[in-house]
């Protein structure tokens, strides 16, 4: 059993908002316009990954395609996903209301640390009108490293000014829990599209089937 809790970091795709399965419809609708040999199998193979390594393997994996044409893919599939954003259909993900809810009661402070970029955060947060829930945003932007290391979350417990052992962090992905593992602090997993494996379930001190769990976890 952790020690109390004083600061909480969440990811955010595919932890606060339904938004995995957004990024690869809309990836996919566009890999099937230009004819890219495009799957899902693929889309996995990279969650959790920042935009940047994302975007160079695609590069790699479409060389044939040539460059512009790489990148006509990825700036399409982008502004597809944008599109979706602003339109304000983005589901938050069960639970992620009654958990701030009871964030609030106790008065701890939580902040969101993203491998997405600080626009769409931002984009998502207000468009669900929970950005004022967060005292900050860490994005990545604000990192040399994406996840797997674990600098994005060394920036959040500096923010938050708690010490690891008596902050939480909540992720979805493997590259999310094997950074908070790297960081010295404590993760609880709420799987997305990808089940852990066991080495993954070893980073965590839980795993829940959905944020709607924790409350009572941490009333214990």
């Amino acid at each position: 059993m952790m020690k109390k809790t004083d600061g909480v970091i969440f990811d955010m795709d595919g932890l606060l908002f339904d938004t995995e399965l957004i990024y690869y419809q809309s990836t996919q609708k566009i890999a099937d316009v230009m004819d890219f040999p495009y799957t899902k199998e693929l889309y996995l193979k990279f969650l959790g990954v920042s935009d940047e390594e994302v975007q160079a393997n695609y590069h790699q994996i479409f060389k044939e395609f040539g460059k512009e044409r790489v990148d006509e893919f990825i700036q399409r599939s982008y502004a597809d996903t944008i599109e979706v954003f602003e339109s304000g259909e983005v589901p938050l993900k069960e639970g992620v209301i009654e958990l701030l809810d009871y964030l609030d009661e106790q008065e701890i402070p939580r902040v969101v640390a993203s491998s997405n970029v600080r626009p769409a955060i931002e984009l998502l947060l207000d468009g669900a009108g929970i950005k004022n829930r967060f005292s900050g945003i860490v994005s990545a932007e604000d990192v040399t490293r994406a996840k797997p290391d674990p600098e994005i979350f060394q920036k959040a417990l500096t923010f938050l000014g708690t010490a690891a052992e008596s902050t939480l962090i909540f992720e979805d992905s493997f590259h999310g829990v094997t950074a908070a593992k790297a960081a010295g602090i404590p993760v609880i997993m709420v799987p997305d599209l990808l089940q852990p494996t066991e080495e993954i379930r070893e980073k965590t001190i839980e795993i829940f089937d959905s944020l709607t769990q924790v409350p009572a976890y941490l009333k214990k």
